[in-house]
């Protein structure tokens, strides 16, 4: 790695230390695990009659909940009650035991299931694991302390059955109803058990996870509802051969979806990408703090979902360590509805709502309590992510940006190899998606279509992007990986940095909502970009007049008129860059940039001739903002490993010095004291 690369990364460790003082909590926190060999396959649906059948007794409660089914589906569940009641079981959990050899499927019939021999808390030798406790206040628990203590932390638990189907045989996924009232941390668990199916279901109410799928080769959910949960709806980790289709989850704490370290399948393969880990298709998810949230999630296809009235649409992302398959890489997100995804959950975390219980927040009633800190009304954030690809989604109606994407430095996700702390945000491509066109073809805009950082190596988005930050952004070509105008920046932007790292200080379990961050509301003057414009700008308009006001003493008439005019250009693009901060605007900052750049350059050449090594200096200050400027507003400067806002701070900071060395007033030389007379009538 060369000497500016090590220099960079080590700006970006210090950088990040300095403002988030040391590295976030953990996200979720699981046992070491191990990815599957990937010889397995996507389970099938079997048809015909259930090997076991789970019911409950009323039969009156029965009758009601299936009054208004097709008369062919009502038919077979009066069948299967019947036999229910002769040889079924009670309790889904009950079932699951009884699961003897691969290949069985339980039927779930039309109720509520409370699973209540599941619920006590543990006792015994169960009550005392030796395991750590998370920062959650969970324990981490070996797959041997689960299959011993099955329900220490989860309703159902499903350990080690092959090729198990489990199916509601209602006429939608609300028929059946597990509820785990809060009582545990996952609703149901199914864990090493491969070729597991979940069909026509809802699983709701607990304080982490409603479906958890973990360390598992061949999964499919079907049509399963899940719902109101601390975390998240559905969860699956370290798995491979995964299928989620037609499902649904709203009102989660953190993500609706979460592929979370799915098989790392395609790390150092580029754009070439034989096969996916986990295909999501033809769900919803809404009303969540994050539609889709995938640390580590690898090697996805997402095509054909809808994403909406959530805080995030989907967010992918390196920030958390102990995930494997760490930086994210190869998501392909087609053919999607991302769109509307404007809410603001963090009012309910300010008024205390949730800081009560779990059943006592109101979940039910529409409130949800954010675990993350996010941005509200953006479509996707890619935090730390490579080789993503976002191709001919439909993008609309979110108040802040449509697409979202920012590097996250190695040490963030435990990492200390100087090597590796500008790997993320790259070669990622974002084309063919249409923004700012509702459903019937109105017009519904993003505040911006793309807000990107500025690191990375290789992405690129198409030409017809509305908006940006930055103004001008590199061009995909007709084939990955090409692209024009790309770029190989090893930082962000500075004050995008300083923003990402000051909002990252959320912390849900300490109520601490960030000041100064847009996120959480802060705005106009109360914002730290604002707050940054507005304390350099002070101090460059103060030497401005001051420069301006000495200008008669030190320059002739030329000089003058060079300074005056370069004074005006000055305050006015001070004065800009201050509302351009205020109002997030690129185009405004740019612009303010060429007037900064227009007073340095006209106040460096009226000095040149009386002070010669700081006229230059601020020649080539002026240089360097009029240089920032293009790379923001008309095309991105290439070869350089640093952007040029990161010179032109650095210069100014020097050349800050430099003026107020220049502007002291000069030391008056001491009068010469007259030589003393000789006394009268002494000698010579």
């Amino acid at each position: 790695m060369g000497l500016v690369r090590k220099l960079a990364s080590i700006a970006a460790v210090a950088s990040v230390l300095l403002v988030t003082g040391g590295g976030p909590a953990l996200a979720h926190e699981e046992r070491p695990v191990t990815f599957p060999d990937g010889s397995g396959s996507v389970p099938v649906l079997r048809s015909g009659e259930p090997d076991l059948i789970v019911c409950k007794t009323d039969e009156a409660d029965f009758a009601r909940r299936i009054a208004s089914f097709p008369a062919d589906l009502k038919a077979r569940n009066l069948d299967l009650f019947a036999k229910c009641q002769e040889k079924g079981v009670r309790h889904l959990q009950e079932a699951v035991d009884q699961v003897r050899r691969p290949g069985m499927t339980i039927a779930l019939l039309p109720g509520l299931y409370r699973e209540e021999p599941s619920r006590p808390a543990p006792t015994g030798d169960c009550a005392r694991l030796p395991a750590r406790w998370s920062t959650w206040g969970y324990q981490i628990l070996t797959y041997e302390q689960q299959s011993r203590c099955p329900h220490n932390q989860n309703l159902v638990a499903i350990l080690g059955k092959q090729d198990l189907q489990i199916e509601g045989t209602g006429a939608g996924p609300l028929d059946v109803v597990i509820d785990a009232e809060y009582s545990k941390l996952n609703a149901i668990r199914a864990d090493r058990a491969d070729g597991v199916y979940f069909r026509n279901l809802t699983a709701q109410r607990t304080t982490f996870n409603s479906l958890y799928v973990l360390e598992t080769d061949g999964f499919v959910i079907d049509r399963v509802l899940t719902r109101w949960n601390d975390e998240y709806g559905f969860l699956t980790f370290a798995s491979d051969h995964g299928l989620y289709t037609d499902c649904e989850a709203y009102g989660n704490g953190d993500g609706g979806l979460y592929p979370g370290s799915a098989s790392n399948l395609n790390e150092g393969r580029g754009h070439d990408v034989p096969r996916y880990a986990i295909e999501i298709r033809r769900c919803k998810s809404h009303d969540n703090a994050l539609g889709y949230s995938g640390t580590a999630g690898d090697s996805l296809w997402v095509h054909d979902n809808e994403f909406y009235d959530n805080m995030v649409g989907a967010t992918m992302d390196s920030l958390w360590p102990s995930h494997p398959g760490l930086p994210q890489n190869h998501a392909r997100f087609e053919n999607n509805k991302i769109y509307d995804n404007n809410r603001d959950y963090y009012r309910h975390t300010r008024d205390g709502t949730c800081a009560k219980p779990p059943a006592e927040r109101g979940y039910e009633r529409g409130v949800v309590c954010s675990q993350v800190g996010v941005p509200p009304g953006t479509g996707v954030i890619v935090a730390g992510g490579n080789y993503n690809v976002f191709a001919n989604n439909q993008v609309w109606g979110h108040r802040r940006a449509g697409f979202h994407l920012f590097g996250v430095p190695a040490f963030i996700r435990g990492e200390s190899d100087l090597a590796k702390q500008a790997d993320t945000s790259d070669f990622n491509r974002y084309e063919g998606n249409v923004f700012g066109v509702g459903p019937a073809g109105e017009r519904r805009p993003n505040g911006l279509d793309v807000w990107w950082d500025g690191q990375g190596t290789g992405n690129c988005w198409q030409g017809d992007t509305g908006a940006s930050s930055p103004v001008v952004l590199p061009v995909c070509g007709a084939t990955a990986p090409e692209l024009s105008g790309g770029t190989r920046r090893l930082l962000a932007e500075p004050v995008k940095l300083v923003k990402l790292y000051l909002c990252a200080d959320f912390s849900a379990s300490e109520a601490r909502l960030p000041a100064g961050c847009d996120w959480f509301g802060a705005t106009g003057l109360g914002k730290v970009e604002t707050q940054l414009a507005l304390g350099g700008s002070v101090v460059l308009a103060l030497l401005a007049v001051l420069f301006w006001r000495r200008s008669r003493q030190v320059t002739g008439p030329r000089g003058r008129r060079l300074i005056l005019a370069g004074t005006a250009a000055g305050v006015l693009g001070l004065t800009l860059d201050v509302v351009a901060a205020a109002l997030s605007s690129a185009t405004q900052a740019g612009l303010a940039l060429l007037l900064m750049g227009a007073w340095w350059l006209c106040l460096g050449s009226a000095l040149r001739a009386a002070r010669p090594a700081f006229g230059w200096l601020t020649i080539v200050l002026g240089v360097l903002a009029c240089a920032d400027a293009f790379d923001r507003l008309v095309y991105l400067i290439p070869v350089v490993p640093l952007g040029p806002g990161w010179i032109r701070g650095l210069v100014t900071g020097l050349w800050v010095l430099c003026a107020v060395v220049a502007l002291a007033p000069a030391r008056a030389r001491p009068a010469e004291e007259p030589a003393e007379e000789p006394a009268a009538g002494a000698s010579a």
